[in-house]
């Protein structure tokens, strides 16, 4: 057989619901709100063919620009060539989530928020920075009751 070239090909698992996931989608995800700067993780459901993203856009994080009552715009930034272009597509709600990529990083600006404060009020100055795990400290090793036993290659021998 010859090679498609269809809008959806090569998305048999791509657009495929998970094990035990069939069936109408749950009301929580047309409960969600969003704004305009969220960043949204684009997540095609086959479910739901209205407002479909094609399907080099599955999997791409983007950034609210619009809303409207049943979706929202995203902009998604798109290698052509050896430059990248921000596409603006148009998604259904179904299709996206709350992208998770910045959780670390706005916990690790409270906790420095409260260390700056505790800094402040004990009045010393204080390190914010991430530092890397320097090396181990220096330890004996005790050989009480063992003996130290010599490692070394076998020699090369012929068999014949």
């Amino acid at each position: 057989m010859g090679k498609s070239y269809g809008y959806r090909r090569g998305t048999r698992h791509m657009f495929a619901r998970p094990h035990k996931k069939h069936g109408p989608e749950h009301l929580s995800t047309y409960l969600k709100v969003y704004k305009v700067g969220d960043i949204i993780d684009i997540k095609a459901h086959g479910g739901i063919h209205n407002g479909m993203p094609h399907k080099f856009y599955h999997g791409r994080t983007g950034r609210v620009y619009n809303v409207t009552k049943r979706a929202v715009g995203v902009v998604v930034n798109k290698q052509i060539g050896n430059r990248y272009l921000p596409k603006r597509i148009n998604v259904r709600i179904e299709h996206v989530k709350h992208s998770r990529c910045r959780e670390d990083h706005l916990n690790r600006v409270r906790e420095n928020e409260a260390k700056k404060l505790e800094a402040r009020e004990k009045g010393v100055a204080f390190n914010l920075r991430r530092q890397p795990v320097g090396p181990r400290p220096a330890h004996l090793v005790k050989t009480r009751g063992t003996k130290a036993e010599l490692v070394e290659p076998i020699p090369y021998e012929i068999v014949v």
